[in-house]
């Protein structure tokens, strides 16, 4: 029990700063994205901040297999270069022993990120698109002062004065053939509400002309509502429902591949940790991290290759070979000393 919590211990004070440092990163390169949406639409700084909260399960797939592998191998490592995993060694505890101390929490976090990467990144894709739409929309509805020919859905529409998002002398025109629709406002205002756009009317007179009569209508308050949304971002019901869909259809199934992969990546790499962190510093340079590097980089692009060519026949192949190649390598530079 004490091995297990001392072996934690080393895990959590290496892997914090190489997560944290990878996150960071990540972070960054993300924001900038953010922030180029600038020069299409206006955001206020708490919209920013949604949309990067959005951001944060995209994020956490990227870094968090990585970091806690090369973490894994480096904790290891270290303790092999202060001669602690021979010590251990040498009391009975072989590597297949350490194995068994980093599987629970290699598991606990491979089926994190199978939820993170199946069910909350659609999920935040989904509400990050439907955000930037509704913005477009809203910047669509940019209506001038004293310009002829702007529209606000079927209306067409006038103003005289403009303040940020409240108008004066405010004219709106309308026809469907049969009769036109004209009204006067003294002043209106501009709501959105969740994509429903619309302008509340104060103090104001509204006609109805057809061929033989026109009907007025004064009035204190009106307020005339268009939808942003056009249905072009289907509606997200739960992960279960969007996966089914896009694989039926044929789409982004080499992005559900290559997501369950990469959750994968951490337990299905258990024995390169054993390979990489146990050496004889006397007669061996410490190259865990080069070799820990080199091996993510290895299955991420096998992973990324095979799951757009063979799609999910990856599913099966890459874990056999990934197991078998690991183990191999194992064999060859652990298993027959330690």
């Amino acid at each position: 029990m004490k091995l297990k919590q001392y072996i934690y211990l080393q895990l959590s004070i290496t892997f914090l700063p190489i997560f944290f440092g990878l996150f960071f990163i990540t972070s960054i390169i993300f924001l900038v994205k953010i922030a180029a949406l600038t020069s299409v639409i206006t955001m206020n700084f708490s919209e920013l901040l949604t949309l990067y909260s959005y951001t944060i399960p995209n994020i956490l797939f990227f870094t968090l297999p990585v970091s806690f592998f090369i973490s894994m191998v480096i904790s290891l490592a270290k303790l092999s270069a202060e001669y602690e995993l021979i010590v251990i060694s040498s009391f009975g505890l072989n590597p297949i022993r350490i194995l068994k101390i980093l599987f629970p929490i290699t598991l606990i976090l491979s089926i994190s990120m199978l939820i993170i990467s199946l069910g909350l990144i659609p999920k935040t894709k989904h509400l990050t698109n439907k955000m930037i739409e509704v913005k477009e929309k809203e910047a669509n509805f940019n209506i001038k002062e004293s310009e002829f020919g702007q529209k606000f859905g079927d209306w067409l529409i006038y103003i005289t004065e403009k303040k940020d998002k409240e108008y004066s002398d405010v004219k709106l025109f309308k026809t469907d053939g049969t009769s036109d629709q004209f009204i006067l406002s003294k002043t209106a205002k501009l709501d959105n509400k969740k994509g429903d756009l619309s302008f509340t009317l104060q103090d104001g007179k509204s006609f109805v002309i057809r061929e033989n009569e026109v009907n007025q209508i004064d009035f204190k308050s009106m307020k005339i509502s268009d939808s942003l949304s056009n249905g072009r971002i289907e509606p997200f019901i739960n992960p279960k429902v969007y996966w089914e869909n896009k694989i039926n259809n044929n789409d982004d199934v080499d992005k559900f591949t290559f997501y369950i992969l990469t959750s994968l990546f951490p337990i299905l790499s258990l024995f390169l940790v054993i390979a990489f962190g146990y050496f004889n510093p006397r007669y061996e340079k410490n190259k865990a991290t080069m070799y820990a590097i080199s091996f993510v980089l290895v299955y991420y692009i096998g992973s990324d290759y095979l799951a757009k060519h063979i799609f999910m026949n990856a599913l099966y192949l890459v874990p056999i070979a990934w197991i078998a190649i690991t183990y191999f390598v194992y064999s060859k530079k652990t298993k027959e000393l330690y």
